[in-house]
């Protein structure tokens, strides 16, 4: 069974295609027009073992958060396109990522209900603008679209943390291998992960 989600949107502030295949094997082709964007999401691919291309062109001359925003959700939809009736799979996932001295943990509950809990970006983080082009501050609404559109349960907390890249990076690649681990199939669970027999 394949477990491959497309997904194309189309505003009159962004263009966004993504396809991410959930049993690849973290091949990707990124191009968002943000540079530090596409870096994380090379990350969140790669770690999560998904194949995951995006494809984006947007308004970024104006300012980058209506492409950064809508890759997200496109991306949200895709991976819930993605999972299909989600049987057979672990449905938790979670992981804790050290870049340096940062530390982020993520926790995923693929549970069909959206809900995102964000915490412990220090300060610096509302106003810092990585390489020019990609304000920290954002990170926090990717998580909050990404999770709404997946319908995912999403915790990510900053333990501690210094530098603005890291702590971003840090979360990026946290929320890649708790996904990776809540998505895989568990040979030991037949049906669906729930006493109400639905996710």
């Amino acid at each position: 069974m394949t477990r491959i989600g497309r997904v194309e949107r189309i505003t009159k502030e962004s263009k966004v295609l993504v396809e991410v295949d959930l049993d690849g094997t973290g091949q990707t082709e990124i191009t968002t027009g943000v540079p530090f964007y596409d870096h994380m999401l090379d990350a969140l691919g790669k770690h999560a073992a998904f194949d995951l291309t995006v494809e984006a062109s947007g308004d970024v001359q104006i300012d980058v958060h209506h492409t950064v925003e809508d890759v997200a959700i496109v991306l949200g939809q895709a991976l819930r396109q993605a999972l299909g009736e989600k049987k057979g799979i672990r449905r938790f996932g979670d992981a804790l990522i050290p870049m340096d001295e940062t530390l982020a943990e993520a926790v995923v509950d693929v549970s069909g209900r959206p809900y995102t809990v964000h915490a412990g970006e220090p300060d610096v983080m509302q106003s810092f603008v990585v390489g020019g082009h990609y304000p920290t501050v954002l990170n926090r609404h990717v998580f909050e679209s990404l999770a709404f559109h997946a319908q995912i349960n999403l915790h990510v907390l900053v333990r501690h943390g210094r530098d603005p890249h890291h702590i971003t990076e840090a979360q990026f690649k946290a929320i890649a291998r708790a996904l990776r681990a809540a998505v895989e199939y568990d040979p030991r669970i037949t049906g669906i992960a729930s006493t109400k027999g639905t996710l």
